[in-house]
């Protein structure tokens, strides 16, 4: 069996569907071991679905921070491990206000659906800025970014086994970035504009001026415009919707 990690980038755009990409959902299996995902953008069941990712086997998600295009997809996701008799318990872990705003955008969509009965537990782990925790098999220690969402962002750093993957989320260029990405095995980065200035979102500029600073084994860009999408010469690896890599 191979010791590598099977990241699928299910989801790789924006919030705008820019070249027509789903939102951000990224797979990880590692491997012997229960997959979970980062982040679950409102398309994510699509995604992993479209691809044969079986959300039954996804045992946490992840969650950088409070948006729709990185959280909105919850309430589906349970929902449908509900319709589907789902037994195993699923963890969700993210910032401070995860609870409650969890809990909220499943009553906005699909009333009385918190308080339902169900076959499995839903455990949500509320993380704090620069601290670590341990969710299942994967060790995760968090840097608050800049990226105001209704609670802190939170730029990721998870650990299984031997294989660590660092992921900004969206945020504008902060020092944090270095020690998130410092001897990562793979860094996910956003890369939303070239060079235009987006309020708390990193330019590929941002990062071509940091690159030796953030000193990961392998980059690859996701959350891109149409303005990095059309630009046939970025200077770091690009996901699409299916990508597939190990590490």
């Amino acid at each position: 069996m191979s010791d590598q990690i099977t990241v699928t980038f299910a989801g790789s755009g924006d919030a705008f569907g820019s070249g027509g990409r789903l939102q951000a959902c990224f797979h990880i299996q590692p491997p012997g071991k229960p997959a979970f995902l980062l982040d679950c953008g409102a398309t994510s069941l699509t995604a992993l679905k479209r691809l044969g990712l079986d959300p039954g086997g996804v045992s946490s998600i992840f969650v950088s921070h409070l948006h729709g295009d990185h959280f909105g997809g919850l309430p589906f996701f349970i929902l449908d491990a509900q319709f589907s008799k789902r037994e195993a318990p699923l963890t969700i872990a993210g910032p401070a206000g995860l609870p409650r705003r969890l809990t909220e955008a499943m009553e906005v969509l699909f009333p009385e659906s918190s308080t339902v009965r169900r076959r499995f537990d839903v455990d949500v782990v509320e993380l704090t800025a620069g601290t670590s925790a341990t969710v299942g098999d994967v060790h995760v220690t968090t840097c608050q970014v800049d990226h105001p969402s209704g609670a802190m962002a939170l730029g990721l750093r998870l650990s299984v086994g031997q294989r660590t993957i660092a992921y900004t989320g969206d945020t504008a260029w902060t020092d944090a970035l270095r020690d998130l990405a410092s001897g990562a095995d793979l860094l996910i980065a956003e890369a939303y504009y070239r060079e235009k200035s987006i309020p708390y979102h990193l330019q590929l500029a941002d990062l071509v001026e940091h690159a030796a600073d953030l000193n990961a084994r392998r980059i690859v860009l996701t959350h891109m415009s149409a303005d990095v999408l059309d630009w046939p010469s970025a200077p770091f690896e690009r996901a699409h919707d299916g990508y597939i890599i190990g590490i």
